[in-house]
């Protein structure tokens, strides 16, 4: 089951939202309404070849405070990954890898849109942190244009404190560094004709996050491996949600 956590204004983007998420299957309990502010917005643009910029404005998620996090996982029993961002407060995001830590769930973090600076608590209560190249360069101030930069600053937030880094360089596949086995791990993807990569970085987490829930016996090599090749799909089409594939139609060997 899959809960949805975070804050939309009393507006009509945020009646959407809801019923755009009632409608998936994405359970609605724990998102508020604000009458404070409208709902967070972004705006996308997107190049000739598929490639996108944006701004995003957190709007009615700048309301999310630390105390819902805690009213919220009382009213979860069941849940076994806690996947994370940055468009809510940094103290609030802090607060739901905290109580997930101690409740013993599987977190993941997804610090987007870019900074330049995380504190530490952040790196050692991520199991994962995943993060695209750009979002890299500015956390750790050193370029990644490349794969072999990328090796090297997956390492770098490895001794942050994390447990597993995960870097997405789009074309160029997913980079892997983990404290197991701290040599760094090249995914390449097989090349395709991208029509929009918005929302890639997102697919790629819901598809790893999805994995860790329902195939915690696969290894996170394998689980990276499977979600490129979902990621890949969804760059062919247009949108963000409307690119996702349906576990339907994707190969069924990816469910084995």
């Amino acid at each position: 089951m899959l809960y949805g956590f975070h804050k939309v204004g009393d507006d009509l983007i945020g009646e959407n939202t809801l019923k755009n998420f009632a409608e998936n299957n994405v359970k609605t309990d724990l998102i508020g309404q604000c009458e404070e502010s409208g709902s967070g917005v972004v705006s996308i643009t997107v190049d000739k070849e598929g490639q996108n910029s944006f701004i995003s404005m957190k709007g009615a998620n700048a309301w999310l405070q630390p105390v819902d996090v805690e009213q919220s996982f009382e009213a979860i029993s069941s849940a076994k990954i806690v996947l994370t961002e940055m468009e809510i407060d940094a103290e609030t995001t802090l607060s739901a890898l905290q109580v997930a830590k101690r409740r013993g769930y599987t977190t993941i973090l997804n610090p987007s849109p870019g900074m330049c600076f995380l504190a530490e608590e952040f790196y050692r209560l991520s199991d994962i942190i995943c993060l695209n190249g750009a979002e890299a360069e500015r956390l750790t101030d050193s370029s990644v244009s490349g794969i072999s930069e990328a090796k090297k600053t997956a390492l770098v937030l490895l001794e942050k404190g994390s447990k597993n880094v995960i870097i997405t360089l789009g074309k160029n596949g997913t980079v892997l560094a983990s404290l197991k086995d701290k040599i760094p791990i090249h995914f390449p993807v097989t090349p395709v004709d991208p029509v929009d990569t918005t929302g890639a970085g997102d697919c790629f987490l819901g598809s790893l996050a999805f994995y860790l829930a329902h195939f915690p016996d696969l290894p996170l090599e394998e689980m990276i491996k499977r979600s490129n090749k979902i990621a890949a799909i969804s760059v062919q089409s247009c949108g963000t949600q409307l690119s996702y594939p349906w576990k339907r139609d994707l190969p069924a060997e990816l469910f084995s």
